[in-house]
């Protein structure tokens, strides 16, 4: 194969791992086959831009990136070319430019790190402008359909882990309820696993509106087994029963709480029915700083070696996928748009349940 010029660029939020897909890709795209590897800054900003923001990706220039959170390369969920925004409030269509600018730079064509979003971006560059293009899934929610498992996640889910394990002994020791809010939006895999692995008391998901009396009748069932603390686990998106907007799996209707407010709310909706101490920690973005744990290392890896082996290939319009513990592809026009949220068949709500964490629904 003759030697090829290709972009790549890091979307929407950032996640541990991200600069270990860089690392991979560099490494043998570069290193191995001898390509040249162009990084562009800040998603598809540093096209748009002027000067345009590019950085050459040399092996050299990967030492240390595999334990290195966040992305060498910047990222932004700001950026959709094909609703660009202007600062006097103007929204315009700049994908026709981004497409000129990639054939000025000569790239042969892009692999693009990103969420949902910039996947659905990216498979509309090619639709639209013909730009040839690889998705690589990324987001620490874990809800993207198409993929057993997005780097990232795995990441969250530990620094979630150790924060409800640091509240445990607090908690037990001045006899409060303690909530743990997660992020995860409209999917609570964060707080089902952070739950499960942490020993929670409740969790609250957004796809079981929960009954605040089944948490009630669980810290008071508690206490009557001399366990005078509890902990409850949130996810950002998880809402009480009642309200009109949004639907829960099990087909009820959910008011939707800001992003924040979670714990805040149903901490109110305790104390009005109980007499002891309740507190909230909101993890927000720690659960995206730091590095990598080693499986998001490894599926990183993983991720961006299939990335080069698509390109070689000539595989383009294909997104990286986990399967099975396989690491494969499919279409980019199939990726889902939907979220993967966690269904009511979920084996792991399943063993919530048998070791007594009550769930609300």
């Amino acid at each position: 194969m003759s030697t090829l010029r290709i972009g790549i660029l890091t979307g929407g939020g950032d996640a541990p791992g991200l600069n270990a897909v860089l690392r991979a890709v560099t490494k043998l795209g570069a290193g191995r086959h001898h390509w040249q590897l162009v990084g562009v800054e800040d998603s598809f900003n540093g096209l748009l831009d002027d000067p345009r923001r590019l950085v050459d990706l040399t092996p050299q220039a990967c030492r240390g990136l595999l334990v290195r959170g966040g992305t060498i390369l910047g990222t932004t969920n700001r950026g959709d070319p094909f609703a660009w925004a202007w600062p006097d409030g103007r929204v315009t269509d700049r994908s026709a430019e981004l497409a000129a600018a990639i054939t000025e730079e000569g790239l042969d064509g892009l692999i693009v790190v990103g969420g949902d979003g910039t996947q659905r971006i990216a498979a509309r560059l090619m639709a639209t402008h013909g730009v040839p293009v690889i998705g690589v899934p990324k987001t620490i929610d874990n809800d993207l359909a198409d993929t057993d498992f997005t780097f990232g996640f795995w990441s969250a889910v530990e620094v979630a882990t150790e924060a409800l394990d640091r509240l445990h002994s607090t908690a037990e020791a001045h006899d409060r309820v303690m909530l743990l809010e997660v992020m995860g939006r409209d999917a609570g895999w964060i707080a089902l696993y952070t739950g499960v692995a942490g020993g929670a008391d409740c969790i609250a998901l957004p796809e079981i509106p929960y009954d605040v009396e089944r948490f009630v009748h669980k810290i008071k069932e508690r206490a009557r087994r001399g366990r005078h603390f509890t902990m409850i686990v949130v996810a950002e998106g998880a809402v009480p029963r009642g309200g009109s907007l949004g639907a829960g799996v099990d087909g009820s209707q959910t008011t939707k709480v800001k992003a924040g407010s979670a714990a805040q709310t149903l901490a109110e909706l305790l104390e009005a029915r109980i007499s002891g101490e309740v507190r909230t920690t909101v993890l927000g973005h720690l659960q995206r700083g730091g590095g990598p744990v080693p499986y998001d290392r490894v599926l990183a890896t993983r991720f961006g070696v299939k990335a080069v082996e698509l390109v070689r290939e000539g595989r383009w319009g294909e997104m990286v996928c986990l399967r099975d513990n396989n690491v494969t592809s499919v279409p980019l026009v199939e990726v889902s748009q939907a979220p993967r949220r966690v269904s009511p068949d979920e084996p792991l709500l399943a063993t919530a349940r048998a070791v007594g964490i009550e769930l609300g629904g």
